[in-house]
């Protein structure tokens, strides 16, 4: 519920609101992850970045990580496997502590070599 109460200054964009939203979605979901074992990543799509374009199946992130929320001009949205990343995206990753390493170099590698960092050699692996 914090969650969703959350959302409508970040909806009306509220100056202050997506900070706002980042802290209570941490502080509610922190307890669960821990449990879990499991770390939220977030990371920016930053200018010049080859993340730019992707759809989040492209990423091909480990099968147990997991992109739950995009914050795209200020508003939150749930990615579907089409969605389409843009310059200044925020991503919020839930991904277990044991594949964290392998979901960073892979995030990095794409950032480097956009969606066909493979054919590239840059597996992020």
């Amino acid at each position: 519920m914090p969650i969703v109460l959350a959302t409508i200054p970040l909806s009306a964009g509220v100056p202050g609101a997506t900070r706002l939203f980042d802290e209570v979605f941490v502080i509610v979901e922190a307890a669960p992850l821990e449990e879990l074992h499991a770390d939220l990543l977030q990371a920016q799509v930053p200018d010049g970045s080859r993340l730019q374009g992707v759809e989040v199946f492209e990423l091909r992130l480990p099968a147990q990580a997991s992109l739950a929320l995009i914050v795209r001009d200020g508003h939150g949205l749930v990615p579907g496997p089409t969605t389409v990343l843009r310059t200044g995206d925020r991503l919020l990753i839930v991904v277990p502590a044991a594949v964290r390493e392998q979901t960073e170099r892979r995030l990095r590698a794409v950032s480097r070599a956009g969606k066909l960092a493979g054919w590239f050699g840059e597996h992020g692996l």
